[in-house]
């Protein structure tokens, strides 16, 4: 059983993630579910903190989860953006349950030390080459949903991160090709049992970051034309409201485009429809506002 002052801890963290795009135009989709509602549903978040505008009530004939959606491309985000633009009625945020945005991805990649200034506080060299790494996709959960710490860990520790989502599928994509992959992104926390990471399992990485729930993301995904400049983004994180880690996305040693490049070398970075992710590792830090 979890201890209760842990429990809280960890959820105070959750819930400190917050997507800083504004205005509201900003194209913001989530995978919800409702009491009145039958199943998960996509819709739009009408801003950081804001309610949810049901697109599957705008369209019925839209498909339910962000898999299929950014599977139909081009022809699924028009019709988001068309209700993007309407005056249309808002669920309440007290009213929905937030889910991960994307669920069940076929990978999940992740980058270790890949900030500047975060190699230099632990005293390491900069990476020549992207440190990957991988999480299962079974330890997704929604953005606040509980992490439960598992007995079998004394050592849980946080990471919270910019995720980028692929939306086409790839393989030897060159890095000035990379965006026309990319669907958007979101905020991904990536939960280490630092012991089994560390000390255990002859010292894979592996089974450390993949207890189930150790990977909550969201509430949003943020169509990539919402992001002015992914590599220069305040990101931030509160632990009970104290700000514990600060830095910019412009310390990053291998940007996006370099990532999604190497990655792709011999191996799709998805498959159709798509729905893979590339995850920055952020080394403790969190997304908050820019």
């Amino acid at each position: 059983m979890l201890v209760s002052g842990r429990r809280r801890w960890l959820t105070a963290l959750l819930q400190a993630q917050r997507w800083p795009f504004q205005p509201s135009r900003d194209m913001r989709l989530v995978q919800f579910q409702a009491p009145h509602l039958t199943g998960p549903h996509l819709g739009l978040e009408s801003g950081d903190g804001g309610g949810v505008i049901n697109l599957n009530a705008f369209d019925p004939t839209l498909p339910k989860t962000m898999t299929e959606f950014l599977g139909q491309g081009e022809a699924a985000l028009s019709v988001a953006k068309r209700a993007l633009a309407a005056q249309l009625p808002v669920l309440p945020r007290s009213d929905v349950t937030f889910l991960a945005p994307v669920t069940r991805p076929d990978k999940v990649v992740c980058v270790g030390m890949n900030y500047v200034d975060h190699c230099k506080e632990q005293n390491v060299p900069v990476p020549k080459e992207p440190i990957i790494f991988s999480k299962f996709s079974s330890s997704i959960v929604g953005p606040y949903d509980e992490v439960v710490l598992p007995p079998e860990s004394q050592e849980v520790d946080w990471e919270v991160e910019l995720a980028v989502v692929i939306g086409k599928k790839g393989k030897h994509i060159k890095a000035t090709d990379a965006m026309a992959h990319v669907a958007g992104f979101t905020v991904a926390h990536d939960v280490s049992a630092r012991d089994w990471q560390m000390r255990r399992n002859g010292k894979q990485w592996l089974l450390g970051k993949t207890f189930d729930t150790f990977c909550p993301l969201g509430p949003a995904l943020v169509t990539k034309d919402s992001v002015a400049d992914p590599h220069n983004l305040k990101i931030c994180c509160r632990v009970n409201g104290e700000v514990v880690q600060s830095s910019n996305t412009n310390q990053m040693v291998f940007k996006t485009e370099e990532l999604i490049a190497w990655v792709s070398q011999g191996r799709h970075p998805d498959r159709d429809p798509p729905r893979c992710w590339c995850i920055q590792k952020t080394s403790c830090l969190s997304q908050e506002g820019r």
